[in-house]
């Protein structure tokens, strides 16, 4: 008998625990689980067939799966670095007309996140734009659109925002853009925007760095940008509109995590209390009950209220401090629609002198 390779992707789409949650235990996703195992345990050393498989969520897979016998090894794949991305982005471009602009080391930078797919989809993406715009060959510009597009979605030309809705937005987003600049601790601003894409009426896009730890500072910075949008539509309008939905889910998200998951709040102190799992994503029903008293959950929820109470009131203490920069950023978007870092950066800078504050050096990271 000839020597194979059996490799079957998405293993958890019919390795899921079998007999958890809600569904029994007779269903045919277990049966075929089951025989799957069965037909493994068939497969003798000598044979030469070597079974790999593929998944995004290992943590739902049957411990029958992973036992030694049966796949003896688990190899994380994290996903690529900024050299990495550069290799992967000379490799889709390869067969491609390059303009002389084009600077894959830049765009690596510019891409931290993105896996191998997503790197081939924005080659293809950024050729589609070249094509486009009538050209023989991927240039910066090129890049630059496609990966708007694959960030954050295609834009909605057909939108067309009132005078009140797009000075409202500029506001909104002159907000994240001044604090995400000002803040030591975030990540850095790469660019602005009034232009509906995707679901959102503008975008502030940061650039994250290549990081595998992160403090509480970090966070801090990045719950108060959130909160940007809405606290400079308070300081300027005086009232507050359903734009900062987004926001409010992502800070919530993050000061859930600090308090319940990470250990940084000092009344919680060092405990740790997981998020609650769906019963259909193969954990057990009984293991998702809360783990922790009326007193405790009252706590947790003191806790997060606090830290997005703070940081809403540090947003509003440096959005008044900075309320000319905030406006000359919000003058510049209805204008130009789309500002850089470095643009905003300036115009910050300029607000200071205009306003008279002692001077501070605003340099986009």
């Amino acid at each position: 008998m000839g020597s194979a390779i059996i490799f079957v992707d998405e293993i958890d789409s019919i390795g899921r625990k079998r007999g958890a949650g809600l569904g029994g235990g007779h269903d045919e996703r277990e049966q075929t689980l089951n025989q799957m195992l069965a037909e493994m345990d068939g497969f003798e050393p000598s044979v030469g067939i070597v079974v790999m498989a593929a998944t995004n969520r290992p943590d739902v897979l049957d411990p029958a799966l992973l036992r030694p016998g049966r796949f003896d090894r688990q190899i994380v794949v994290p996903l690529p670095e900024s050299g990495e991305r550069k290799a992967i982005l000379e490799v889709h471009s390869r067969d491609k007309r390059m303009g002389p602009d084009v600077d894959m080391e830049t765009m690596a930078q510019a891409t931290p996140g993105m896996s191998g797919a997503d790197l081939a989809n924005l080659v293809n993406e950024a050729a589609l734009m070249a094509v486009r715009r009538g050209s023989k060959e991927i240039g910066r510009i090129d890049f630059e659109n496609a990966r708007d597009r694959v960030v954050l979605g295609a834009t909605r030309e057909s939108m067309i925002l009132s005078v009140e809705e797009k000075r409202a937005t500029a506001y909104h987003e002159g907000g994240h853009a001044l604090l995400a600049t000002v803040l030591p601790h975030g990540d850095p601003l790469h660019k602005v925007t009034i232009l509906p894409r995707g679901m959102a009426l503008g975008v502030t896009w940061s650039l994250p760095q290549d990081r595998h730890t992160y403090s509480k500072e970090y966070f801090d910075d990045t719950i108060c940008k959130a909160m940007g949008g809405r606290v400079a539509e308070m300081i300027v309008f005086g009232h507050l509109n359903s734009g900062a939905a987004n926001d409010l889910e992502q800070a919530t998200g993050i000061a859930r995590r600090m308090v319940r998951e990470w250990g940084m709040s000092e009344r919680v102190g060092p405990m740790a209390w997981s998020s609650q799992q769906a019963v259909f994503l193969g954990e057990d029903l009984m293991s998702s009950q809360r783990e922790y008293s009326d007193d405790t959950a009252k706590l947790l929820d003191e806790e997060i209220a606090r830290i997005l109470t703070e940081q809403e009131s540090r947003a509003s203490d440096i959005l008044t401090k900075h309320r000319r920069g905030l406006q000359l950023i919000a003058e510049a978007l209805l204008e130009d629609e789309t500002i850089t870092g470095p643009e905003v950066a300036k115009l910050i800078q300029q607000g200071m002198t205009e306003s008279g504050q002692p001077s501070e050096d605003i340099i986009a990271r």
